[in-house]
């Protein structure tokens, strides 16, 4: 068994390649081998987000405090809280984060492939971010 304590890996801040608006990431946990999966706890400031990314086997998120927004790629925008757990199917494009006005944080987990967990693309625009209704 391993115990990976609080604290033993240094916060990183989101990459500006890959995230908008201010996002801090842990990483607590990356299986070994053969094990695939990893996970991040992943806290999004006010109007921060991802930007647009596949998972070439699948995401699960696990929202544990606020209040944030995740879109499928032509979907609406849909609300999501603590306690929820979202599934993002292998290779759908889609983006998470804060809504404008509140922090959000999730775990974040997903296997690798071929040494990648995720495939990145390009920002979701402010404009793409702010349109639209919200489904709750």
């Amino acid at each position: 068994m391993q115990i990976k304590r609080n604290g033993a890996t240094p916060s990183i801040k989101g990459p500006a390649a890959t995230f908008t608006g201010d996002v801090r990431i842990d990483m607590p946990f990356e299986a070994e081998a053969p094990g695939r999966a990893g996970g991040a706890i992943v806290t999004f400031e006010p109007g921060a987000r991802t930007a647009w990314h596949t998972h070439p086997l699948g995401q699960t998120l696990i929202v544990i405090n606020g209040v944030g927004w995740t879109q499928c790629e032509g979907g609406l925008k849909v609300e999501i809280r603590a306690g929820d757990v979202i599934g993002s199917p292998v290779g759908h494009r889609h983006s998470h984060g804060a809504t404008p006005f509140t922090a959000m944080s999730h775990i974040a987990i997903a296997e690798t492939l071929d040494g990648r967990a995720v495939d990145w693309m390009e920002h979701v625009s402010d404009e793409h971010y702010l349109a639209g209704e919200v489904q709750k």
